[in-house]
């Protein structure tokens, strides 16, 4: 198990996107971390409708997050959330391993 904490209303914009894009159930939201960035590593962050066996899958209101095995160390302990401002919304990472993070927030670097 896991632990990566999905948030209710990360878990709710979720299901809004599979409806509005009139994606099937077995649709999941995938998140990902890629080297690359203005800070070292990037989250990526789609619409899947595949799953791999070593995949890790969190279930949270009926919708499925799953991160990929290599990606799992560089989130241990975060939560997936979504934000809403005044200047816009985001999905976004809480990670507690990310030494320093771009503007955007999508980019990353993580402590030594």
């Amino acid at each position: 198990m896991s632990n990566f904490t999905v948030t209710e209303d990360a878990a709710f914009r979720i299901a809004d996107i599979i409806a509005q894009q009139k994606l099937s159930d077995d649709y999941c939201f995938r998140l990902t971390v890629e080297g690359g960035g203005c800070s070292g590593f990037q989250y990526k962050m789609e619409m899947d409708n595949n799953i791999a066996d070593d995949d890790i899958v969190i279930e949270k209101d009926g919708m499925k997050i799953v991160i990929d095995a290599v990606s799992m160390p560089y989130l241990e302990g975060s939560t997936l959330d979504y934000q809403t401002s005044l200047s816009g919304s985001i999905m976004k990472v809480i990670n507690p391993n990310a030494s320093s993070s771009c503007g955007c927030g999508v980019s990353f670097d993580i402590k030594e």
